[in-house]
This record gives C-alpha cells, sequence and structure tokens, in this order.
C-alpha cells in the first residue's frame, strides 16, 4: 500500500520552527495556466523559497474562493483539466523539488471520483494530504479514515466566527495543520482584522498542538512578516495567480514573478519583528 507524505508535512512545519520562523505556503491551481505550466510555477514557487504548496483543484463553484482565483479556475477548466492530471502535477512537483505538497479541494469532485480512489493516488503521487474546506467535521469519518490508512494529513479550515467549542471538534478531527482563515480586506479595517486572525491562531491553539497556519490575502512581506509574528505558517494564494495572470501568457515571465514574490514572502516570513 502507497503511504503519503504526511510526515514530510509534519517535518516540514517543525523545521521552519526549529529556525524560529513561519513556513510560507504557497497556492497554486492545477491545469493553470496550463498543467505543464502550473508544475512549473510550482517548481519555480519552491525554487523562490515556499516550504509548502498548495494544488487547488479547480473547481466550476468555488464559493470561497475571489475573482482571481476564480479566473484561474476557469482557464484550467476551460483547458481540460481533470483530476489524473491534478495527480500529475503533484507527483512531479513533489519528485522534482522533494518537499510537500497537498491539494486544495472542495467535496464534490472528491465524492464523485470515490473517496479510496482519490486517497490512494493522491498517496501514489507523493502528495502529503488534503485541505477540505468545505467538508464538515462531522460527516468527514470516511474521508479521515481512508486519508490516515494512506498516510495522508487532513486540514480542516477555520474562521473567526467558529466558536472555542467548534475549534476544539475541528482540531480533534484534524492533522497536519489548521488553516486559519481570516476575513481581512472583507470586512473590517486591516488593524482590526490583524487582530481578529491573531486571536483565532491563540484560540486555535488553545485546542491542539497542531500548527496554525493562516490564509487571509497576504500579498507582500510587509503582511508576510505581520502573520509569522502569530502564525506557524503563512498562505498566500491570489498574489502568485495574480502575478502569472498579469504576464498575460508569457511563460518565462509569470514564472519569473512568481520566483520572485516567493522570495520576498521567503525573506518576510524570516525576519523578526
Amino acid at each position: 500500500m502507497t503511504t503519503g507524505n504526511i510526515q514530510l508535512l509534519s517535518d516540514t512545519l517543525a523545521t521552519a520552527k526549529a529556525e524560529n520562523r513561519a513556513a510560507l505556503i504557497a497556492y497554486l491551481p492545477a491545469g493553470f495556466p496550463t498543467v505543464d505550466g502550473g508544475i512549473e510555477a510550482i517548481k519555480a514557487v519552491f525554487d523562490g523559497g515556499a516550504d509548502i504548496v498548495e494544488v487547488g483543484l479547480p473547481h466550476s463553484d468555488p464559493v470561497l474562493d475571489g475573482p482571481v482565483i476564480q479566473t484561474a479556475d476557469d482557464i484550467a477548466l476551460r483547458g481540460g483539466v481533470r483530476i489524473a492530471d491534478v495527480m500529475r502535477t503533484v507527483k512531479e512537483a513533489h519528485a522534482a523539488t522533494g518537499k510537500p505538497v497537498l491539494v486544495m479541494t472542495y467535496w464534490n469532485p472528491i465524492d464523485r471520483y470515490g473517496v479510496e480512489r482519490f486517497t490512494e493516488e493522491l498517496a501514489a503521487a507523493g502528495g502529503a494530504g488534503c485541505i477540505l474546506p468545505d467538508l464538515p467535521v462531522q460527516e468527514s469519518a470516511v474521508w479521515r479514515r481512508h486519508a490516515d490508512k494512506h498516510g495522508l494529513a487532513t486540514v480542516f479550515v477555520v474562521a473567526p466566527s467558529s466558536k472555542d467549542e467548534r475549534l476544539a471538534t475541528i482540531t480533534a478531527a484534524g492533522s497536519g495543520f489548521v488553516y486559519a482563515a481570516s476575513l481581512m480586506g472583507v470586512t473590517g479595517t486591516r488593524e482590526s482584522v490583524g487582530a481578529e486572525a491573531a486571536d483565532l491562531v491563540r484560540r486555535t491553539r488553545a485546542t491542539a498542538d497542531l500548527p496554525v497556519c493562516v490564509g487571509l490575502g497576504v500579498s507582500n512581506a510587509a503582511q508576510a512578516r505581520e502573520v509569522a509574528g502569530f502564525a506557524d505558517g503563512v498562505i498566500v494564494g491570489s498574489a502568485f495567480v495574480k502575478r502569472m495572470l498579469d504576464a498575460d501568457g508569457d511563460e518565462a515571465t509569470a514564472l519569473a514573478a512568481v520566483r520572485e514574490l516567493a522570495a520576498e514572502l521567503a525573506e518576510g516570513v524570516r525576519r523578526t519583528a
């Protein structure tokens, strides 16, 4: 039986902690701008300094994603991206770098594909696990059983609206790390939402020993440094996708742009405030 790379994920987060910094986690959708181009982009992001990459499984109705990622998903779907392409993206990105690669996906595609088949193939590809933003914890037993069997992390998403009791339920069921989603840029001022994210991390940590990584619209080194001051990992997605969209189809420009952004962010998570 193939075993996934949950241990590599845990070791990577532990190494960052030992270096007294946050881990840099980047997000890019599979199949964007093409399957091969997406794989090269992930390699470039790792080359720039990302510790971990989340590969997005493009979805026709990405309810939790903003317009930038929706645009990239649309390009990938129009290009005919399939789950097999997502698995190849994970496999080639991990094989080329030796770094942990997760899949971020809505539940419906996994449900249709088959949980056993999906976890088996993800483990065989060298994947470290899955981030499942819309899978309710109370309905996750079948997924978790297969994920555990195949050595894959189950990363759940918590939000500032999550009550402490709910946080405890989520962290008890999850593995790898907890994805703390903040509402920065959507509601309130930047300062208050930064405080809200810090409070969410504090409350989440009180319920479990899992690392807590924050995704909250971080797009530059200064913001990365701010979040690194209170979180175990800094998650950046739209900023990478936007750089690729801005390259307007020029692959060399796109790869240079995401490599450069990764380097800036990697420096940000390493600076002490």
